[in-house]
């Protein structure tokens, strides 16, 4: 069995066709699709913000910051669509996120380096992926999805 110090958990997602993933330990919650405030001259990628409980989130669309088409999903996946709320250094983003999937434990050693372009999503922000019977799980590396000037003007929008 798996030493547990050598397992790496992950909320893997569906993003158009691919199955990404983030860190469990990045993941904030998950919040199902709901109303967006839309902003007058934010980035394109900046769909708007959104009120969870008081505390005013951006919402970030990936399909948009890397050019990639909506998944066609059954009726049933729908409900599964929505955003991940992720922590950026103290600040909270929203992840527009076609379907949730499920929470996996991954060995770190079955992590490969990404490869140089993969589904329109370029290897700089891509921290590994698992090669899986279903396909390629893209593992994400959330501190490499906005430069410091990006981050700051999403900072502002908030404001």
């Amino acid at each position: 069995m798996a030493d547990r110090e050598a397992l790496m958990q992950l909320v893997t997602f569906q993003l158009s066709e691919e199955l990404y993933a983030m860190d469990i330990m990045d993941v904030k919650e998950i919040v199902p699709s709901t109303d967006i405030r839309s902003i007058p001259n934010a980035p394109a990628y900046v769909e708007g913000l959104f009120n969870l409980r008081g505390e005013i989130i951006p919402i970030i669309n990936l399909h948009k910051r890397f050019h990639l088409r909506k998944a066609t999903l059954a009726e049933d996946d729908i409900l599964l669509s929505g955003f991940i709320i992720i922590d950026m250094s103290g600040m909270k983003l929203g992840v527009i996120i076609d379907k949730v999937e499920r929470v996996v434990s991954i060995d770190y050693s079955d992590v490969q380096p990404p490869p140089q372009m993969l589904s329109g999503i370029g290897a700089e922000y891509i921290q590994g992926v698992v090669n899986q019977d279903t396909g390629y799980l893209i593992i994400l590396d959330i501190r490499k999805l906005f430069n410091a000037k990006e981050l700051q003007k999403i900072e502002e929008i908030r404001k």
